[in-house]
């Protein structure tokens, strides 16, 4: 149940090696799992969109400036970003659970 109510903030293919996790984990450790929050992909886009610091937000500081100082890298970077921006979030998430999932 768990996976279909977060399947947006996931890449498809990596839900297989999410459940198959969920469900070799203890009910213990589960429940820190559920209370953990996740980027929004949607979020994420709007973000790229209107300001253009969704690095920040995705940890990705170093970068985040880089793009600031550039101007965007003269707008294509910007450009670029939007197009990708929802994928990098479900990317994050997935490199999350899987630091989450592997402290346990």
């Amino acid at each position: 149940m768990w996976v279909t109510a977060n399947a947006k903030n996931f890449n498809q293919q990596d839900l297989m090696i999410i459940r198959d996790r969920l469900e070799k984990m203890e009910d213990d450790k589960f429940l820190l799992v559920q209370t953990a929050s996740f980027k929004d992909p949607t979020t994420i886009l709007l973000i790229a969109i209107f300001l253009g610091w969704e690095r920040f937000w995705l940890d990705d500081v170093g970068l985040g400036i880089l793009k600031i100082l550039t101007c965007y890298g003269c707008g294509i970077w910007g450009l670029i970003d939007m197009f990708t921006a929802q994928n990098r979030a479900r990317k994050y998430n997935y490199q999350q659970f899987l630091k989450m999932t592997s402290m346990m």
